[in-house]
C-alpha cells in the first residue's frame, strides 16, 4: 500500500459471515426446510426474506410464530447442527472475491473481525476453513446484548480489535446487517446476494468484492469517509 493509503485506510473492516463471506444461506434454507416440513409448514418467500440476515433468536421466534412447536434455544440447536454438518460435508462456497480481500487486508496490515449472527461453533468452524489469521476477531451472534439490525454487535466488534467505529468499514449483504452497520457508526458497504439493498441503508452498494483489494478499499473508504464526514457537518 502506499504511504497515503496506509495512512487513509480504515482501522479495521467488520465482516458479515453468511452471504458475504461463505455462500452459507442453502445450508440454513436446507435446515429451516426440513423443520418446517416435519411440522406441516411451508416457508413462504416473504418469510425467507424476512429471515435472512436477521439473529437466530429473531428467527426462531418467527418460526414459533408459524408454528414450530419447539423451544428457542431447540430450534436454534438443530439449525447449529445441521450447518455444521453441512459445512462438513460440501465443503465451503466461499462468495467471489472475498478470501482474496480478506488475505489482501491482512498483508497490508488491516485487521478483520468477523461480525456474525450465527452461533460462535459455526462461525469458528467456518473460520477454521479460512487461511490462518485472516480473522483477527470473532463477534458471534450468542455473545451479543442485541442481534442486528441494532448497532451493538458492530460496536463488539469495533471494541474487540481496539479501534474506533468511526474509522471502520464493514460488508454486509442483507438490509438487517447493513442497518446495523450504519447505525453504529461504520462505513457501510453492501454486496448483494439473495435480496436486492437498492432501499437498504448503505453509504455504497459494490456488484462483487472481485478485484476489490486493500488499496482499492483504502481509497473508497476514505472517499465515503470525508464525503459522510462534510454531511454530517452540513446538517
Amino acid at each position: 500500500m502506499s504511504v497515503l493509503s496506509l495512512h487513509e485506510a480504515p482501522a479495521a473492516v467488520l465482516w458479515d459471515m453468511d452471504g458475504t463471506v461463505i455462500d452459507s444461506e442453502p445450508l440454513w434454507l436446507n435446515a429451516e426446510l426440513s423443520m418446517l416440513a416435519r411440522y406441516g409448514i411451508e416457508l413462504s418467500d416473504e418469510t425467507r426474506d424476512r429471515l435472512i440476515g436477521s439473529g437466530l433468536r429473531r428467527a426462531a421466534r418467527i418460526f414459533q410464530e408459524l408454528g414450530v412447536p419447539l423451544g428457542i434455544d431447540e430450534i436454534i440447536a438443530e439449525w447449529e447442527a445441521s450447518v455444521i454438518a453441512g459445512l462438513r460435508e460440501a465443503g465451503p462456497q466461499w462468495r467471489p472475491g472475498a478470501v482474496e480481500l480478506l488475505e489482501s487486508l491482512a498483508g497490508a496490515g488491516i485487521p478483520s473481525a468477523l461480525v456474525t449472527m450465527a452461533v460462535r461453533s459455526i462461525a469458528d468452524a467456518v473460520v477454521e476453513l479460512l487461511p490462518e489469521g485472516v480473522f483477527r476477531g470473532i463477534v458471534a451472534g450468542d455473545e451479543v446484548a442485541h442481534e442486528k439490525p441494532h448497532p451493538d454487535p458492530y460496536l463488539r466488534g469495533a471494541g474487540l480489535l481496539g479501534v474506533p467505529i468511526g474509522r471502520c468499514l464493514a460488508i454486509e449483504d442483507s438490509p438487517t446487517g447493513l442497518a446495523s452497520a450504519q447505525a453504529s457508526g461504520a462505513i457501510a458497504i453492501g454486496v448483494p446476494n439473495l435480496l436486492e439493498l437498492d432501499e437498504a441503508s448503505a453509504h455504497e452498494l459494490w456488484p462483487t468484492l472481485v478485484g476489490v483489494d486493500a488499496d482499492r478499499l483504502s481509497e473508497r473508504f476514505r472517499g465515503l469517509r470525508n464525503a459522510d464526514q462534510t454531511t454530517g457537518a452540513q446538517r
